[in-house]
């Protein structure tokens, strides 16, 4: 089993946990708010390790907060994808690989 495929069953199980705890329906909304959310986060806390925010946390503090929320980004994006039935691995060769060409 790939590594990403291995990350994206995590993040799909531990969203199914999150979805049955609090009542909610993943649809179109759902996965699309919360990869907003989820970047809206990382730049709420990259604002504050850069020192451009407001924050009392000491820099190693700061630092992993930045980390959670790239961490939360990446699992709203595979779980997106599963939905969407995109193969991430693929899409990015095709979109990416030939501006090396």
């Amino acid at each position: 089993m790939s590594e990403l495929k291995e990350l994206s069953d995590l993040s799909q199980q531990v969203s199914d946990l999150y979805a049955a705890r609090f009542g909610i329906e993943r649809d179109a909304t759902w996965h699309l708010a919360k990869l907003t959310e989820e970047l809206g986060e990382l730049q709420a806390a990259y604002l504050k390790m850069a020192g451009q925010a407001r924050t009392t946390s000491c820099p190693a503090d700061l630092r992993r907060a930045m980390e959670d929320e790239a961490a939360d980004v990446f699992a709203q994006l595979l779980l997106f994808a599963d939905w969407q039935e995109i193969d991430l691995k693929e899409a990015l060769r095709q979109k990416w690989a030939p501006y090396l060409e």
